[in-house]
């Protein structure tokens, strides 16, 4: 079962600011990175990049989920998001290490977020990526708590994450991109 924050987290990736004008950046310097390219024409997602009014509107939430695992005693630094650059590095050794071993991962065009412990992968795969497989690749690497799949073999259809032009958030129907009300693909 998804935990209410996996899905909340997911939800606050892929909703478009306020004001699309607003400069979007990645404010709370969280990991956002490309690790594959062979799908062309996949749209880029937002990834963590927010305008001024959504990161301040955020700010006081990101900090209570930031300290939770240490309170609740399953972190042993005293913030989640202090784990997040070596997760991100870890991440970048576990794909080489996969590129020899699991090579069909690099038929997609993906970009990894990492937050609180958790990573995000979106982007576009190949119909026959074998997502189950590479997901579970991915929660090996240590520190990890979860890993959100927001991929599609479909990008044609609509994705099923906020969309990155050019320094503004694109609006994206979530429902016509393969995801439904409760955040999970269909």
């Amino acid at each position: 079962m998804i935990h209410h924050r996996c899905i909340l987290f997911a939800l606050a990736l892929s909703m478009p600011a306020a004001n699309a004008g607003d400069d979007l950046q990645n404010r709370g310097q969280d990991p956002f990175f490309q690790v594959s390219s062979a799908i062309p024409n996949c749209p880029e997602p937002a990834g963590p990049r927010v305008s001024e009014a959504e990161w301040r509107r955020e700010s006081h939430h990101r900090i209570e989920h930031g300290n939770h695992c240490w309170l609740e005693g399953r972190c042993r630094l005293p913030n989640a998001f202090a784990y997040d650059q070596e997760i991100a590095d870890s991440t970048r050794r576990r794909l080489q290490w996969l590129s020899a071993n699991m090579p069909g991962w690099r038929q997609s065009t993906l970009w990894v977020t990492v937050w609180q412990r958790w990573m995000l992968v979106q982007g576009c795969v190949a119909p026959d990526f074998a997502a189950q497989p590479f997901m579970n690749a991915l929660r090996d690497v240590p520190d990890v708590e979860r890993v959100i799949d927001q991929t599609t073999a479909h990008p044609e259809r609509g994705v099923p994450y906020a969309l990155y032009n050019n320094g503004a958030l694109e609006k994206n129907d979530m429902k016509a991109s393969g995801v439904n009300d409760k955040g999970k693909k269909k």
